[in-house]
């Protein structure tokens, strides 16, 4: 059997080491890159890692030096509630970057989301809370800000744009983040934003829910406008959609203070359940001058982040359930298991991520190629 091509270590070469050189017994490179392959394998737990390590030693060892053999579940805890979260992210960066640059960036979607398992005793108040940059066409979680508590979400989006190279790229954040400093941040970055407007901006939303009633009565006979609708159907539900974008608008008493405002953008939701008939209004606002159906796309994709992230860090890899909690081992683990699931979601063959997953843990040759994407 051939050598591993796997380059993979180079991306913890630059990481400190948070260790006293006497209790080094492992490298702290072959630590990760176990971590990382246990948890691409279906690792959940620190024990997990010990496992997984110990029923894959002869495999690791043809690539790691494991001058010390595989490390003890004790071992995987201390290193990763010890390393700086920041520098372990950064190791990605790299890799990530190129990804995006190879396939281009075009959409980006923020949202916060709480790891309820780390609060202790099933209680959500005092669990860890994260702010992920999701690109859901390219696959990849794009960085990670930690906050106390859904009500800090908003200063963190800042600091995790200005890691980002934006240009080409539509930028979408719920209504939190319809704040004035994440427009420009959004801007200044060389992207697009498009912000749902709601209740935590009143001047705004009362003045683009008027510039609609305005256009509405005069039947957008007196600005320039797109409209696209969509439908979806299934399972007794039929639902349709209608996006309407008003471009350059009138009558926003805000406009100036929100950077590069060319657009707002009203969504329209029918929903039919059996015989029961709903109807929702929904605004945005927006830097770019797209298309009502480039709009759609870009609204539409922000669930991206719910269905292609969250929902499959909760059900793949059951982060919900996750119970690290001494030092930055949360928030450590919490990146290691969305950069498996960027992995996971480059590779192109057929099959669920769960299914993948499992693969990963049964077949080296697949695990070998996984981790070879994070090689050059």
């Amino acid at each position: 059997m051939s050598q591993p091509d796997l380059s993979i270590a180079r991306h913890f070469a630059a990481l400190p080491d948070p260790r006293v050189d006497r209790t080094k017994k492992h490298k702290l490179q072959d630590i990760l890159v176990i971590a990382l392959g246990a948890v691409l394998g279906g690792a959940d737990s620190f024990d997990d890692m010990e496992e997984f390590g110990n029923a894959k030693r002869g495999w690791f060892q043809r690539f790691l030096e494991l001058p010390n053999g595989i490390p003890s579940h004790d071992t995987f805890n201390r290193v990763f509630a010890a390393l700086n979260p920041r520098a372990f992210q950064d190791c990605f960066v790299g890799w990530m970057n190129a990804v995006c640059e190879r396939c281009g960036l075009k959409g980006v979607q923020i949202d916060g989301k709480a790891v309820r398992g780390t609060a202790g005793k099933g209680a959500l108040s005092g669990c860890l809370h994260l702010v992920s940059v999701w690109a859901a066409e390219n696959g990849l979680t794009l960085g990670q800000e930690a906050v106390a508590d859904h009500s800090n979400e908003i200063p963190a989006v800042p600091k995790l744009l200005e890691t980002l190279e934006l240009a080409g790229a539509i930028v979408s954040i719920d209504a939190m983040g319809c704040q004035k400093e994440i427009a420009a941040k959004v801007r200044e970055q060389g992207g697009d934003y498009v912000l749902a407007v709601k209740g935590n901006q009143p001047t705004l939303y009362e003045d683009v829910a008027a510039c609609f009633d305005k256009a509405c009565e005069e039947d957008f006979a007196t600005v320039r406008f797109d409209t696209h609708v969509s439908e979806e159907a299934g399972h007794g539900r039929r639902e349709e959609r209608t996006y309407t974008v008003i471009y350059d608008p009138r009558g926003l008493r805000t406009r100036g203070e929100w950077e590069g405002l060319k657009a707002v953008v009203m969504v329209y939701r029918q929903r039919w359940v059996g015989g029961a008939h709903s109807e929702e209004w929904h605004y945005f606002i927006s830097s770019a001058a797209a298309s009502a159906g480039e709009f759609a796309a870009s609204i539409r994709g922000h669930w991206g982040i719910e269905n292609g992230l969250h929902w499959v860090l909760d059900v793949v890899f059951r982060e919900d359930q996750s119970r690290a909690r001494a030092g930055h081992a949360a928030e450590n683990l919490a990146m290691l298991r969305r950069v498996a699931v960027s992995l996971l979601k480059q590779d192109k063959s057929k099959g669920s991520l769960k299914g993948k997953r499992k693969r990963a843990g049964w077949d080296t040759d697949f695990l070998t190629h996984l981790l070879e994407l994070l090689s050059d």
